[in-house]
């Protein structure tokens, strides 16, 4: 039998990995994920959809404004015309070397070498045109004009009125002067017609500042010229025109890589003025030998001016100032030195334009304005007046000229021997009237009513900057110069006036601030004597008094002076016309008209000007005129002379005054009779 076998029994083997188990898988967090996948899609793709669709035309522009620049072009500006249309100021080429700012860019030495070369292919200082490539503010810029303030998207002008050889020259070696540029651009030009100076009613051109680039408004460039003076300041924007614009690519450097679109400047309509050449040139030329003769008599005769108006309009046919300069020095270039002796006192102040800006005590001339204010006060027209040699008024003796006594006189008398004398009673009897010192209201002053009626002690509105507005002194400006000046005086009353070398000229200054320290206020007997001979305190400029004269010869209507008739194009089509702007009317009553008119009628026959006017065809071409010389302490006199003519019919109105030149009948007369000549016959 054989033996049972055992049943096999299983052994357990070991495992190297846990055995599987079979889970259910979460799909919650899978589907979250998918959900906010669908969301932050649709979110992205409705933000595109806004951007692509909606904002679309905004963000195009946006883009655009990144990678596009503006470059604005100027205008040619507008010339400044005469009356007959001869060009005073006009435009002329000038060739102008440029550089591309891409090779300034592009260079390791910031192109330092190329504008080196061509500097020294110019024989220009390297320096020079080495700061015109630095852009102003930036460190190692020189101060302005000499630095860089133009747009940097554009050609940098490195020199200016090249040579146009030596400038074409560097294009014919571009390899040598890669970027370097020649371009052609107008500027101002003189052609002075008939010799004419006219700087200072022209004014001039001078570069933009950077707060009026920056002006919100935007209308300045860099590029721009702007009118700094004359008329190129008044009418500065009609004359620029309209300037073009052109639309630039950029690319990240800032580099010009491309245009897209371009307007094309506007030209500036050109200024016509009143000006009439030969009398302009015949008033610059009267005051040049006045000046002269008036220096060769060892008088200081440091300044000058003349104007001749039409008293009917108030139209400025000739305005000259001396000293003078050229005005096509700001063409060229003004150095800072040159600048400073235009401002030079000791030099005359050359810029200063003293038929507007300056003014002077009219003496004698003022009787136009104090006999009518004489008669308000009850003199009586048809009486005659004692005329002393000097009379004593207050303990102060004032005289005539000379101390010439001439006896009773009538009024048209008294006017042409201008009798101090005679004005001086009948102001003191006045003021005397008026209360005398106890009086401190201007209320019923005769004198300072009528001054005011004639437009005095106020600017005339003319077209031409810097007016000053003159001084009409009275009782109520006095009192409020005192209280602003009276400590300032009151230590000069102490400490004198050591600076001053002429020993008598100082005592008087200190006597002066000692009685001006504690009633300085009050309006004396001698301040109502000088003001009604035009001396003392009282202001005029050349061209308010031409309005008094000319209000005088038009029974009192009073126009606003104007130097500008319109505009017109280019072509000589009439842009605008500027009517004559009447302002006011004197209030002058016939009887005290035809006083002052017979007086001044006089004058150039029997008076204070016959000399000057001898042999002049009075019945022909009549003139009525005053002489003044008005005379300061330590001073020689400032000689006037102011008139109107024909008689018959005004048509002109010619004053000339010469500072510390004289008497007026011997240095301004015979200037204004050269300018009557050149009016009357049209020669000089």
């Amino acid at each position: 039998m054989s033996p049972r076998r055992r049943p096999p029994v299983g052994v357990v083997r070991p495992r190297v990995t846990p055995p599987p188990v079979r889970r259910r898988l979460a799909t919650g967090p899978l589907w979250g994920l998918v959900l906010a996948v669908l969301v932050l899609g649709s979110l992205l793709v409705g933000r595109l959809t806004h951007l692509q669709v909606v904002r679309h035309d905004d963000l195009a522009a946006a883009a655009a404004e990144v990678s596009t620049r503006e470059v604005a072009t100027p205008a040619l500006r507008g010339r400044i015309l005469a009356a007959d249309g001869s060009p005073l100021a006009a435009n002329a080429p000038s060739t102008v070397v440029t550089v591309d700012p891409a090779a300034l860019l592009g260079a390791p030495d910031e192109g330092r070498s190329l504008v080196t070369a061509a500097a020294e292919a110019l024989g220009l200082p390297v320096e020079q045109l080495w700061g015109r490539t630095r852009l102003c503010g930036t460190d190692g810029a020189p101060p302005a004009p000499a630095c860089f303030s133009g747009s940097p998207y554009q050609p940098v002008p490195v020199a200016f009125d090249v040579d146009p050889v030596a400038a074409l020259a560097l294009l014919e070696r571009p390899e040598d002067y890669p970027g370097v540029g020649v371009s052609t651009i107008p500027v101002r030009a003189y052609p002075a017609p008939e010799g004419v100076n006219a700087a200072h009613v022209l004014g001039f051109l001078g570069r933009a500042t950077q707060e009026e680039v920056e002006d919100p408004d935007g209308a300045v460039d860099a590029q721009d010229r702007l009118g700094r003076a004359g008329l190129e300041q008044v009418y500065d924007e009609r004359l620029r025109g309209t300037p073009g614009v052109t639309t630039v690519t950029v690319d990240p450097r800032g580099v010009v890589t491309g245009q897209l679109g371009r307007t094309d400047p506007v030209p500036g309509p050109d200024l016509r003025t009143h000006l009439d050449t030969e009398v302009q040139q015949a008033a610059e030329a009267a005051l040049h030998r006045a000046v002269l003769q008036a220096r060769a008599d060892d008088a200081p005769a440091a300044s000058a001016a003349a104007v001749v108006l039409r008293p009917d309009s108030g139209a400025v046919v000739a305005a000259a100032s001396w000293p003078t300069y050229d005005p096509g020095v700001w063409t060229r270039g003004v150095s800072q030195g040159e600048y400073e002796r235009l401002l030079d006192p000791a030099r005359g102040q050359p810029l200063l334009n003293r038929v507007v800006a300056a003014t002077y005590p009219p003496a004698s001339t003022f009787k136009v304005v104090s006999l009518p204010a004489a008669l308000q006060t009850g003199v009586d027209p048809d009486e005659e007046y004692p005329c002393p040699g000097a009379v004593t008024i207050a303990g102060q003796r004032f005289t005539n000229n000379e101390s010439e006594a001439y006896g009773e006189l009538d009024l048209p008398r008294i006017m042409e021997v201008s009798c101090d004398t005679v004005f001086y009673r009948w102001a003191h009897d006045h003021w005397r009237d008026l209360g005398g010192l106890d009086q401190d209201s201007d209320a019923g002053d005769r004198y300072v009513a009528v001054a005011r009626g004639f437009g005095l002690g106020q600017a005339t509105g003319v077209d031409l900057p810097s007016e000053a507005a003159g001084l009409v002194p009275s009782r109520e400006w006095k009192r409020t110069t005192w209280e602003a000046t009276r400590e300032q005086t009151c230590a000069r009353a102490e400490e004198g006036y050591p600076e001053e070398s002429d020993p008598e000229r100082r005592a008087f200054l200190e006597q002066l601030a000692r009685e001006n320290c504690t009633d300085g206020w009050q309006w004396r007997p001698g301040d109502a004597v000088n003001f009604s001979i035009g001396q003392g305190d009282v202001q005029v400029t050349p061209l308010q008094l031409a309005t008094v004269y000319a209000a005088v010869a038009e029974d009192g209507r009073v126009w606003q002076p104007q130097v500008a008739a319109g505009l017109q194009g280019q072509d000589g089509t009439v842009v605008e016309t500027f009517d004559p702007v009447r302002i006011g009317t004197v209030s002058l009553d016939a009887e005290a008209l035809a006083q002052v008119r017979d007086g001044l009628d006089g004058v150039n026959t029997a008076g204070t000007a016959a000399a000057a006017f001898a042999g002049w065809p009075h019945a022909a071409y009549p003139l009525a005129g005053k002489t003044g010389s008005a005379e300061s302490f330590g001073r020689t006199a400032t000689s006037w002379y102011a008139s109107y003519g024909p008689t018959t019919d005004p048509e002109y109105v010619v004053v000339v005054v010469v500072e510390q030149g004289g008497l007026g009948g011997e240095v301004a007369a015979p200037a204004a009779r050269a300018i009557w000549e050149v009016l009357r016959t049209g020669r000089p």
